[in-house]
């Protein structure tokens, strides 16, 4: 977080505070994502959080829960960087994840107590899971998306961008066969991603 171009001023947490100093891979992507999304994180994700990498995502609709849930299932560690102040929900059917992420793993904001979701506290909060990661994967998303924000965010703190290519047919791929397009390393399987953490192949 210190390399980030805009870091925050102050930072509140519940749960694991320790999980800061982890290697972290971002996992972003589509609020409203396909069946795609689930199959393509259950191949990728596991060998990778099996490695002791923290899965870092917004805890948003969409494939930011689906980053959350695939490290608790497979036994590993999640960070959601939260737009609200620690004691809002948003959405709040996320009520009971977000719950066992603060007790278990680590909910973190910039936001203070009382302060609930606004408009702008989003692109924001993307700056941070940048500015905690090694390297961000994008996993669908459309050509105007925040996921493709908080890419060019990463891109901008010198982090490693790669991203899940998809179906030139589906909408929830134009972003990431850009990002593709554009020099982002397309990911097929796990050691893809791994292959952006040094060391961490063998």
């Amino acid at each position: 977080m210190r390399e980030s171009s805009c870091p925050p001023n102050i930072l509140f947490y519940r749960g694991q505070i320790e999980l800061l100093k982890s290697r972290c891979l971002g996992v972003v992507g589509a609020r409203k994502n396909s069946q795609y999304s689930i199959e393509a994180i259950g191949k990728v994700l596991p060998a990778i959080i099996k490695k002791g990498i923290t899965i870092v995502a917004g805890l948003a609709e969409g494939v930011d829960t689906l980053g959350h849930q695939c490290a608790i299932a497979n036994q590993g560690n999640t960070i959601a960087v939260i737009g609200t102040g620690l004691d809002q929900i948003y959405p709040r059917f996320h009520h009971d994840l977000q719950k066992y992420i603060e007790k278990y793993q680590l909910l973190i904001t910039e936001y203070p107590l009382g302060e609930g979701p606004r408009g702008f506290h989003f692109p924001a909060r993307n700056r941070i899971i940048a500015g905690l990661v090694e390297t961000i994967t994008i996993v669908e998303a459309k050509q105007r998306s925040g996921s493709l924000i908080t890419a060019n965010l990463a891109l901008r703190d010198n982090r490693n961008v790669t991203a899940i290519p998809g179906s030139i047919m589906s909408p929830l791929s134009n972003g990431c066969n850009e990002l593709i397009q554009e020099g982002a390393k397309p990911v097929c399987c796990a050691k893809d991603i791994l292959e952006e953490f040094y060391n961490l192949t063998k």
